[in-house]
């Protein structure tokens, strides 16, 4: 294998973790080598729309703690372009305080907020109606409102990281590049493709909701299911009404999972419009293969209803109709998975992994995690609650 197609790490996943991994890679001189399998700054991996939620509310404190950290690594990679990453209107949560749901619970995440000195403010039922624009809700529903909360824009952030990474002279991008073959030989690892074959001392995994077809190849996978979320934009008929990020908790009723999430209108993604979509699946996929990039029409409806019932100013017909893949953990609370490979993969200590989880609000800073844990094995940032691999991944034969 000739020097050129030799790298200090390989990252398979070109999407917003792995070209942050290879950001911070570069930044301490590790020639890196990053295989897409699609094109980068696609829409095909877990997406609908180009926002993402940065919100600091999450019911375990050492969550909270991990978005504040985030925070500087945000600025780093802001100060790179001239183009705002982020659109800062504040997060609400707000609901039925005693459910529990895949984000956590209110008064959890009030305890967690207060534990970590994180400004945010109680919100009544009648100020969710007069100050938040909703409508129609029960009089026992509370809220908080915490103001640092913001609408990211994915596809300028990994425009962004793109960007730096095709100038840098330590890392190599390569797209339409789907790995078939991972051996482990002579201390390094062999990585196939169809643009070539490279050599790599490292590996970091982050294809996304495609995990296991790279982990298959190193004959493990992870216990994962696989939700394709319906997601739509609403016309705004009342062009003065903003909205912040939100999640409401609710009860399920039937098949409704009765929990939505929305982001405000952003001059990136439809201006004109809002996205709201579902927290919930009625019929979770068993592999990626599965997903389809049109709505399941109950999980859209449900949706929709909420909307004409409960938002002011929004035609309550959807557009811009897409899904959102995501593959999580059958972890109880949907725990982000990073670590490393199992012990019975050959070089398993040289082959970090990020599986599974919404990371949207971390990716400088898990991109900063793996490099450290690539590089050093190890990292100052507490992943102990993510470290979880050991549990949920399974031996293939």
């Amino acid at each position: 294998m000739d020097n050129e197609n030799h790298f200090d790490v390989v990252v398979i996943g070109g999407g917003p973790m792995g070209l942050s991994t290879a950001y911070h890679l570069s930044k301490r001189k590790a020639r890196t080598l990053v295989l897409e399998q699609f094109t980068f700054i696609n829409q095909l991996g877990s997406s609908a729309g180009v926002s993402r939620q940065f919100r600091i509310p999450y019911p375990d404190e050492y969550m909270v703690k991990l978005v504040k950290q985030s925070i500087p690594y945000w600025e780093e990679l802001q100060s790179l372009t001239p183009v705002p990453l982020m659109d800062e209107v504040g997060t609400l949560w707000f609901g039925d305080p005693d459910v529990h749901s895949t984000e956590g619970n209110i008064r959890q995440a009030e305890l967690a907020l207060k534990a970590q000195d994180v400004p945010y403010a109680k919100v009544s039922a009648a100020e969710l109606e007069s100050k938040y624009h909703f409508k129609d809700l029960p009089s026992t529903y509370t809220g908080l409102f915490q103001p640092q909360g913001a609408s990211i824009d994915l596809k300028a952030t990994q425009q962004t990281l793109y960007n730096w990474n095709r100038r840098s002279g330590y890392v190599t991008l390569k797209e339409e590049a789907p790995v078939t073959k991972i051996e482990h030989r002579h201390e390094q690892f062999e990585i196939t493709t169809p643009v070539g074959n490279f050599t790599a001392k490292k590996l970091v995994l982050v294809p996304g909701p495609y995990a296991d077809a790279v982990f298959k190849l190193l004959k493990f996978q992870v216990a994962a299911t696989y939700w394709n979320m319906a997601s739509a934009f609403y016309k705004k008929t009342d062009p003065r009404i903003q909205y912040p990020t939100w999640f409401v908790f609710q009860n399920p009723v039937g098949d409704n999972g009765n929990q939505f999430y929305g982001f405000p209108e952003v001059s990136w993604n439809y201006p004109g419009y809002v996205r709201v979509a579902s927290d919930f699946v009625i019929s979770p996929l068993n592999s990626p293969e599965q997903r389809t990039l049109i709505p399941n029409p109950e999980e859209l409806g449900y949706t929709a209803a909420w909307v004409k019932n409960h938002m002011r100013g929004l035609d309550p017909v959807p557009h811009y109709t897409s899904t959102c893949l995501v593959a999580l953990s059958k972890i109880a609370n949907k725990e982000l998975i990073v670590d490393f490979a199992p012990p019975y993969v050959a070089g398993h200590k040289d082959i970090v992994i990020y599986a599974t989880g919404w990371a949207g609000k971390f990716v400088p800073l898990l991109g900063k995690i793996l490099a450290d844990l690539s590089l050093d094995g190890h990292t100052p940032f507490d992943i102990s609650h993510f470290a979880t691999g050991i549990k949920y991944f399974r031996q293939l034969q």
